[in-house]
């Protein structure tokens, strides 16, 4: 098997490499600072939940996973403090929306991000790091919707 330069790799794979360091440096710092019950997979549903309610059905749509997978989520999530019901005007949807305590969690993680991306910028440098965010923005971009596509978990 040959050896490949950085030049050779696939973008792909650094990518996947790149993002898995960043997760696990994120919830190694969340433990540090005392959050030691959260799970990779909460990210995903703060941030489906970030802007408005939604209800398991809709979460499950948007995360692309199973609404039993994504029950089961939304209920460890409510029971350690991160979620609760939330109102709605149709008694049988059942949504769900952040608790203070979610939104103190989905501001912590923002934090870390910006303290693990200053240590890419200490490497790189301000300007290539800035430059990274917006070729990346504009490769990820819909052309149909001009935004960017939700993070969902991998399949």
């Amino acid at each position: 098997m040959t050896h490949r330069t950085g030049d050779e790799i696939p973008l792909a794979r650094l990518f996947a490499i790149a993002y898995r360091e960043l997760v696990d440096g994120l919830h190694d710092e969340l433990r540090r600072r005392g959050w030691t019950d959260v799970r990779p997979a909460f990210g995903f549903v703060l941030l489906a939940l970030r802007d408005r309610p939604r209800t398991a059905t809709q979460l499950a749509a948007t995360l692309g996973t199973s609404k039993q997978a994504t029950s089961k989520l939304v209920e460890a999530m409510q029971n350690a403090g991160y979620l609760r019901s939330a109102d709605a005007p149709d008694g049988r949807q059942r949504p769900v929306e952040l608790t203070d305590r979610g939104l103190t969690l989905l501001d912590a993680v923002e934090d870390i991000y910006a303290v693990l991306e200053r240590r890419w910028a200490e490497l790189l440098g301000s300007d290539a790091v800035d430059r990274l965010r917006r070729d990346l923005v504009t490769v990820l971009t819909s052309p149909d919707t001009g935004r960017l596509p939700i993070v969902r978990p991998p399949a």
